[in-house]
């Protein structure tokens, strides 16, 4: 589908399903060269928007690893509240580990400050940042952003995983908000 229509918003096309894959693929080399010799890591999913990048990027990774998830949340509607709201916690030790945070996009990077830092309070050795999608202009946040799939610009995105307003998820494809049909 070239175009979508999600509650009143419209939305076409932005990255392909194809294209994807590929950046996870790239990104999965990478992390296979990296880990090779690590001890097991933790993958620690961040729902639920990266529930599709988490499960494609696992097919690809060759190492021995645990995966966990967490669910939390600072959207509303199209905007980040900023405000982080804890829904689900770690139920995972994470004590002398390497934690692999799995994020789907990483904009503000409110969430990925906080769950850093819960993180490391907890006691986790290391903590690494994985997302499928980095907004480079929107993230002015500390914590390194260790893995990137693919770099975008600051618009609105659903499909892969990202919602808006809950719905929109199940789309194979990413689409971005169509300012030209939204006015």
């Amino acid at each position: 589908m070239e175009r979508i229509t999600l509650h009143d918003k419209s939305f076409r096309i932005f990255i392909p399903h194809d294209k994807i894959l590929k950046s996870i693929e790239e990104l999965a080399a990478k992390m296979n060269r990296d880990f090779s010799q690590a001890d097991v890591p933790l993958f620690l999913s961040v729902l639920n928007g990266s529930f599709m990048f988490t499960s494609d990027l696992m097919k690809h990774l060759e190492f021995q690893c645990e995966l966990s998830f967490i669910k939390v949340s600072s959207y509303s509607g199209v905007e980040s509240t900023g405000e982080l709201k804890h829904i689900l916690g770690l139920n995972t030790d994470v004590k002398g580990r390497t934690v692999v945070l799995v994020e789907d996009i990483v904009d503000t990077g409110a969430t990925i400050v906080e769950l850093y830092s819960m993180l490391k309070e907890a006691g986790a050795a290391k903590v690494v940042v994985c997302t499928l999608l980095l907004k480079p202009d929107a993230y002015k946040r500390d914590v390194p952003i260790d893995y990137v799939a693919m770099k975008i610009p600051n618009d609105f995105i659903v499909g892969y995983g990202l919602d808006y307003d809950e719905i929109g998820r199940q789309y194979k494809d990413i689409y971005v908000l169509d300012t030209a049909s939204n006015q």
